[in-house]
């Protein structure tokens, strides 16, 4: 199982949204509530946020249409270089994707690797042909 805010991204991917136009912030704060009821700053962490929005953003989350989803961020760039490497079959490990995309400074991380991780170990993300 992946961390909580992998879990997350995989509650906020596959929501059932009934019709309804929910948004991707809108599917991660349902989660994040579901996982850390009691704790707000866990449940407003930027780093897997942006990573998910991110990744919504481009349009590389099955099921959520590419749009304006997140402000520029590190996380960004972080994210979709993450894929990249996945989808060269290169890095399959939090550490190591975490060491090549930033990198190697050094730089906390902070759950990132964690949301592209699971996302794309459920199938989730929109892989390269």
């Amino acid at each position: 199982m992946a961390n909580r805010y992998g879990e997350a991204a995989l509650i906020a991917a596959r929501m059932e949204t009934y019709g309804k136009a929910i948004t991707p912030a809108a599917r991660w704060e349902q989660a994040t509530a579901k996982l850390y009821p009691t704790s707000p700053s866990a449940q407003r962490k930027g780093g897997p946020r942006f990573a998910f929005l991110s990744l919504c953003e481009a349009g590389l989350v099955k099921g959520i249409p590419a749009g304006q989803y997140a402000p520029s961020n590190k996380a960004k760039a972080y994210t979709l270089r993450a894929v990249s490497l996945l989808n060269a079959g290169t890095h399959k490990t939090v550490n190591a994707l975490w060491a090549e995309v930033t990198d190697g400074e050094d730089i906390a991380h902070n759950s990132q690797m964690d949301v592209v991780l699971a996302l794309w170990k459920n199938g989730l993300i929109v892989r390269s042909a």
